[in-house]
This record gives structure tokens, C-alpha cells and sequence, in this order.
């Protein structure tokens, strides 16, 4: 299966702007991002980025261990919108560099862990993380199908200039 991510300049250049923000103790920023889903051709998904939910300050916890840990209010939020919106859910935050980032084995043991209460609320979408540097990103998207990651293997960015992003399936 392949999966394209679609997400329009003026909602990317919102993301890294909420993802700036300092928090009083956190190291970085996270947010979700609420998409739409569209099957095109038979085995072939586009994920159409619509919203920005950035998390409230009092929704982190104090952990040294990581850059940024959410609490139980964090994901109540986002999974209510979902739930209420019919809509799917990228969990997203960033590396602080340039050039093509990676997913840190933290970050894929942590998503692993979350992503499937998505389904909860919404079991017929995929949901996943996406993972942004300051130019570049990547992204992951677990199918409710088979409940495994899938590399996302295009993402756009639609705006001026417009950006295309190619990885290789996993």
C-alpha cells in the first residue's frame, strides 16, 4: 500500500510556528493534526492534512528523559476532535535540523503505544505521526487493517513553492 500525505504551506508554516513556541519546561513542541482520507485507486491512500491542534501548556508533563511527554489531557483532547469531527490523527513535532529527519526509537516505541487508541474512536481511519525538521519531513501512518506502520511514500507541501517529498515503502 501506498500512502501520500498532502498538507497546504500556510497550515505547515502554522505547525512550525506553534512548534517554536518555548514551553516552561518542555524541550520541544507537539501537536496534532487532524486530516481526511481519500482512497485513490485500489490500494492507495491520500491523507489530506485540514487542521492544526496544538497542545496546551498544561497538558505536558515533567520527564527529563524525553524532549516532550503529554499527559492524558493531551490525548483526551485530540481524541474527542477526531471522535466528534470524523476525522483521522497525526501526532506531530520536530527535530531541531535541516536536511531529511528520522524517527528516534523513542518516538516509534511512544507511537506505537498511542496511535491504536485512535482506532477506538475512529476505527475505519489510519492514524500516525508525522516528523518535520526545518525543511524536510517524514511520516508514518498505522493501517487499521493490518495495525503495522507504513512509511508514508509522498508528501506534498501545496503552496508556493510547491514541495514533494519521495521515500521508499516499508
Amino acid at each position: 500500500m501506498r500512502i501520500a500525505f498532502r498538507i497546504t504551506r500556510m497550515l505547515l508554516n502554522e505547525i512550525h510556528a506553534d512548534l517554536s513556541r518555548q514551553h516552561p519546561f518542555a524541550f520541544e513542541r507537539v501537536a496534532f493534526i487532524s486530516c481526511t482520507i481519500a482512497e485513490q485507486g485500489h490500494n492507495d491512500l491520500l491523507v489530506l492534512a485540514s487542521g492544526l491542534h496544538p497542545v496546551a501548556d498544561l497538558d505536558y508533563e515533567h520527564d527529563l528523559t524525553v524532549g516532550a511527554m503529554l499527559g492524558p489531557g493531551a490525548f483526551r483532547k485530540a481524541l474527542e476532535y477526531a471522535y466528534s469531527h470524523s476525522v483521522a490523527m497525526f501526532h506531530v513535532h520536530r527535530h531541531e535540523h535541516c536536511g531529511q529527519p528520522a524517527f528516534s526509537s523513542i518516538d516509534i516505541c511512544e507511537s506505537t503505544r498511542y496511535v491504536p487508541d485512535f482506532w477506538k474512536v475512529q476505527p475505519r481511519f489510519p492514524h500516525g505521526t508525522l516528523l518535520l525538521s526545518r525543511d524536510a519531513m517524514t511520516g508514518l501512518a498505522w493501517l487499521p487493517q493490518t495495525r503495522q506502520p507504513v512509511s508514508i511514500s509522498r508528501l506534498s507541501v501545496i503552496g508556493n513553492p510547491v514541495q514533494e517529498i519521495e521515500h521508499g515503502t516499508r
